[in-house]
């Protein structure tokens, strides 16, 4: 990268505004598995005003396909978007929370990629997970929220292969941190496999 570039780079990156996290933490008190993306993507590329929201991503069809055995349990294809207020009552009822690893950020190019978001404020995880007492694993599908969680906690996942776990203390409890394939279709894995993977974290917390 030459001078020029370097200059517009940071340029680029101290003028993008600072984004606040627009959703509150998805925190059911049964919950035993806590769900960790990095931030929700842009606005203009939601369908809806919660988690997962870009229509293309496919975590609420991993989700179907686990439990219902069908993609598009949660789907509502005639309007694009999902069936928000049924999703809500079963993630409540399984016991799954869901928030992300940051709080406020920077797009430094305007994408929703991982390697184009400046951490700004970091998640209070201690915070989450002292809200989730019967909380027993964490998911991190994306790079950065693996790294974040993983530095927060000493957790060492440089070997960590996909769909593999690394068991920490946390208050006197032992919990474990699940390494899962990305939900987003930019992630080179078909949608079948990437829900196998899923199926074995649900199956090992007894969801």
């Amino acid at each position: 990268m030459t001078m020029v570039q370097t200059e517009k780079t940071t340029q680029l990156r101290d003028e993008a505004p600072v984004e606040i996290h627009p959703f509150e933490p998805f925190l059911p008190a049964n919950a035993r598995l806590l769900m960790l993306g990095t931030f929700p993507p842009a606005p203009k590329r939601w369908c809806m005003d919660w988690y997962y929201p870009n229509y293309t991503n496919d975590m609420w069809r991993i989700v179907g396909l686990c439990f219902f055995g069908d993609k598009l349990h949660f789907v509502d294809e005639a309007h694009k978007t999902y069936r928000l207020a049924e999703l809500k009552r079963f993630l409540a009822e399984v016991g799954i929370a869901i928030y992300d690893t940051c709080n406020r950020i920077r797009r430094t190019t305007g994408t929703a990629s991982d390697k184009d978001l400046e951490v700004v404020e970091r998640a209070d995880l201690d915070g989450l997970l002292r809200a989730l007492p019967h909380c027993q694993g964490v998911v991190t599908a994306g790079q950065l929220a693996t790294q974040l969680f993983a530095s927060h906690y000493g957790i060492d996942i440089r070997k960590m292969q996909m769909g593999e776990h690394r068991d920490f203390l946390f208050d006197g409890r032992t919990v474990s941190l699940y390494r899962q394939p990305s939900s987003s279709r930019a992630y080179p894995m078909q949608l079948e496999r990437k829900a196998a993977y899923y199926k074995n974290l649900f199956d090992d917390l007894g969801l």
